[in-house]
């Protein structure tokens, strides 16, 4: 492909991608709303499509051996959903307000998913055993988010454990319930989403390798193609919906949409299409972003620990950390 062709197709495809990834959110919250699933199960929903941009150049990357740009693209997205969502969201709202229970309840698990990442990258362990190790650690959360408290009770779980657990799915509940409101169901609208999600698997995968040509040309490194053009530009949805509910005070939702969705991306843009495909050697710059994005991760959720939330000037870190990735990456 030519530098012109590519340089015409690039900005297209991103159009093409983020409008069609919104409308397939839209479409998949009505018929989500319609098939009753509970406010856990939606927001997992609406995260999944939100993430197909990232997760679709990802893959894309991957199966034409691309091994660096693919992980950098699920990474580098990882580390920019936490400063657009949470760090930009509490510069932009002033504060996110989140009660310590979701804050636990949320971040244990996400960090689990960050220091796998991590251990993956750095070694040979692969991916098939870093989809075991994730499992291991998000499966108690799925748990208590999804199962009620007595079917809790005879898994054994103690029933101090099952109250504190029922009472932080409470908090949580009451923050996305609103956040999350279901618009009106038409037939139309299950088809809608299936073409639309189509249009954001072709216009991400035309993303990718235009992506790829111009920064041959221009001499650019995997890490900055995908971990941070690629990564910044597939995240977009994620960080406009984000900033949209942190104004409205929403902020367990804010929390469950970055977190979740970084998990997701981990699974579905990382280690499955990785243990088809493979991961590449262990090293390099998938473990300079991996690290960046499990220190990122660790500190978001202490900061909003700390603070029952997050204010400006711990918003202004989260940024702040970001910023540092992008000019060690650059440097790269």
């Amino acid at each position: 492909m030519s530098v012109v062709a590519a340089g015409v197709a690039f900005p297209v495809a991103a159009a093409v991608s983020l409008v069609a990834s919104g409308i397939a959110v839209a479409r998949l919250e009505a018929v989500a709303g319609r098939l009753g699933l509970t406010e856990a199960a939606l927001g997992l929903l609406v995260a999944l499509a939100g993430d197909a941009p990232e997760i679709t150049a990802a893959i894309t990357a991957m199966t034409r051996g691309q091994a660096d740009i693919g992980a950098g693209v699920v990474l580098g997205s990882n580390v920019f959903n936490l400063a657009a969502l949470l760090g930009m969201g509490a510069l932009v709202a002033g504060r996110i307000r989140l009660h310590r229970r979701v804050v636990i309840l949320e971040g244990v698990a996400a960090a689990w998913v960050a220091g796998v990442c991590v251990v993956v990258l750095a070694t040979p362990l692969g991916p098939a055993p870093g989809l075991g190790l994730v499992a291991v650690g998000v499966g108690p959360y799925l748990a208590v988010s999804v199962l009620p408290e007595a079917t809790l009770g005879r898994l054994g779980v103690p029933a101090a454990v099952c109250a504190w657990c029922r009472r932080a799915v409470s908090e949580e509940a009451m923050e996305l319930a609103p956040a999350l409101e279901h618009p009106p169901y038409r037939p139309r609208d299950l088809p809608v989403a299936l073409v639309a999600l189509g249009a954001v698997v072709a216009a991400s995968s035309v993303m990718e390798r235009t992506a790829q040509s111009l920064g041959a040309h221009w001499h650019l490194s995997g890490l900055v193609v995908g971990g941070v053009v690629l990564a910044a530009i597939t995240s977009l949805p994620n960080a406009v919906g984000a900033l949209y509910l942190a104004r409205r005070g929403r902020g367990a939702a804010v929390l469950s949409e970055a977190l979740n969705s970084n998990m997701l991306n981990v699974v579905a843009g990382l280690f499955l299409p990785g243990v088809i495909v493979g991961l590449g050697r262990p090293g390099g710059d998938g473990v300079l972003v991996a690290s960046w994005y499990a220190a990122l991760t660790v500190s978001s959720v202490a900061l909003a620990w700390a603070g029952r939330g997050l204010r400006r000037p711990a918003g202004m870190l989260v940024v702040a950390g970001y910023l540092g990735f992008l000019a060690v990456a650059l440097r790269a």
